[in-house]
C-alpha cells in the first residue's frame, strides 16, 4: 500500500542556517510512513523505530517536499515502510531527491493498545517490488540480530 504526502516548506521550517531543519522532514516522513502503513493494515500504527534515515541533498525554504511511502514487507504485526522525499522549486521545476528512510511501523489495537497481525502482501511480481522486499528481508535481520546482540551484553549487567 501506498501514501503520498505533499507539503510547502516555510519560513517556520528553517534551521538556524537557514535550510528545512531535518527533524521536519523526519517528523513528514513518520507521518507519511504512518498512513501507508494504516492503509494497509487498516488499524492504529505506531513507530517502531527508523532503521535509516539518509539526508542526500537539502531542502530550501519555498520548495514543495512530496514524500512517497511504501510498505515494502511485512511481518506478524509490523510493517517495514520505505519513504522516498522529492523537493520541487516551484519556480523551475527542477525536482531533487533529497532524503529516505526506512521505518518499522507496528499495528496496534485502539482498546488494548497491544499489537495485531497484519494482513500479507501481495506476491510481488514485479522486479523493484521483489528487490523492496528482500532488502527489507536484510535491514530486519540485521536489526533483529543487532538487537539480540545488544541485549546479551546487558544480561550480565
Amino acid at each position: 500500500m501506498d501514501a503520498t504526502l505533499v507539503k510547502w516548506m516555510s519560513p517556520e521550517d528553517a534551521n538556524n542556517g537557514g535550510f528545512v531543519h531535518g527533524g521536519v522532514v523526519m517528523r513528514l516522513c513518520d507521518e507519511v510512513a504512518g498512513l501507508a502503513a494504516m492503509r494497509h493494515s487498516r488499524v492504529r500504527c505506531v513507530t517502531a523505530g527508523i532503521d535509516r534515515m539518509t539526508f542526500n541533498a537539502r531542502v530550501d525554504v519555498g520548495e514543495l517536499l512530496t514524500l512517497h511511502a511504501r510498505v515494502n514487507a511485512v511481518w506478524k504485526s509490523s510493517m517495514e515502510v520505505g519513504v522516498r522525499v522529492l523537493a520541487e522549486n516551484v519556480y523551475t521545476g527542477e525536482v531533487r531527491h533529497t532524503s529516505s528512510a526506512y521505518l518499522t511501523m507496528v499495528a496496534i489495537d485502539v482498546d488494548t493498545g497491544r499489537p495485531v497481525p497484519v494482513p500479507d502482501l501481495p506476491e510481488p511480481t514485479d522486479p523493484d517490488t521483489i528487490r523492496r522486499a528482500a532488502e527489507a528481508q536484510v535491514r530486519r535481520v540485521n536489526r533483529l540480530a543487532e538487537r539480540d546482540q545488544l541485549a546479551g551484553g546487558r544480561d550480565g549487567a
